[in-house]
């Protein structure tokens, strides 16, 4: 009986240990913070496509500004072979 007991207690404790937040929470604030969620996600995958984006403009704007000497080194063609 008293292992009954014991195991009958320590069901119920768990049974009222699933309550989560989301349960508690009322169904327009849920709402407002998946929507916060959402928004928040859609401003960051922006603000990544903006800043490669500006990487990209960068390095086209290092590559027109590069000296002859600068564009030489970086071909992977040996020019001594065709002298």
């Amino acid at each position: 009986m008293a292992k009954q007991r014991k195991r009958q207690q320590k069901l119920k404790e768990q049974d009222t240990g699933n309550v989560t937040l989301k349960d508690g929470l009322n169904p327009e604030v849920l709402q407002k913070l998946k929507q916060t969620q959402y928004d928040l996600l859609e401003a960051e995958e922006q603000k990544k496509t903006a800043e490669k984006a500006k990487k990209l403009e960068e390095k086209k704007q290092r590559d027109k500004n590069k000296t002859f000497e600068e564009l030489l080194n970086e071909t992977p063609l040996n020019w001594k072979d065709y002298k």
